[in-house]
């Protein structure tokens, strides 16, 4: 079986964002469910490094896998010698990563699946578009990502941007999740009582948002899926 593969009839646990936050994802790590990480697992926490290395053992053991996030995407071209917009979070996990380790991460990013299909439940990072029902996500190149693949790394920008100068982000894509379909998604923090975020669209789908903050000075949540 492919280390990237869901074990049939297996549990489930959807992990948000989490942003070198290791201590919190080895709790969340500490199940005997299938984990899946929704992207981003590096930048702005203490030790990025930590949390690959987790992740990794996740994968080697076939007990979980990660998507690929923005954050990871943009950690693979630096890592990979590509021109990338210089800041600190970025830098900051460059800094923490031995040579074995920078190789291996490198590799597990190509490999990352950009959105999962599981029954009902597709799983993403940034956001939902229609040509993700068509099948599973193709291979990754390390260049700058259209179409489906840029909703899923960065969701549904507006063009505008937001005083804290990050590109503001629209929920209409929300609407076009078809009924009886989940999307479980991290990247936009849309929660404001700590617990993951639901909502219903216009068609009849439900998004889930499992950001919340964690490495930013908030802290990592979990869902927890049982077998189909």
């Amino acid at each position: 079986m492919s280390p990237l593969a869901i074990p049939p009839g297996m549990p489930i646990r959807v992990v948000g964002d989490v942003h070198g936050d290791a201590g919190a994802f080895a709790y969340a790590a500490a199940t005997d469910r299938f984990l899946i990480q929704l992207g981003d697992l590096v930048d702005y926490g203490p030790d990025s490094a930590e949390v690959l290395r987790l992740m990794f053992r996740l994968i080697d053991e076939g007990r979980g896998l990660f998507l690929l996030g923005n954050h990871d995407f943009k950690l693979a071209r630096k890592l990979a010698g590509q021109h990338v917009r210089s800041d600190e979070p970025v830098a900051e996990t460059v800094a923490q990563l031995d040579p074995e380790l920078r190789a291996r991460t490198l590799a597990e990013i190509r490999r990352a699946p950009a959105w999962l299909h599981h029954g009902a439940a597709l799983f993403v990072h940034g956001g939902f578009h229609p040509a993700m029902l068509n099948g599973p996500a193709p291979p990754v190149e390390l260049r700058h990502p259209d179409g489906p693949l840029s909703r899923a790394l960065y969701g549904e920008p507006t063009g505008r941007i937001q005083p804290d100068g990050f590109p503001e982000r629209s929920l209409g894509w929300i609407d076009r999740i078809p009924a009886g379909r989940v999307v479980y998604c991290g990247h936009d923090r849309r929660s404001n009582d700590g617990r993951p975020w639901r909502h219903t669209g216009m068609a009849g789908g439900e998004a889930v948002f499992l950001d919340t903050g964690a490495g930013k000075g908030g802290h990592l949540s979990w869902i927890d899926l049982p077998a189909p």
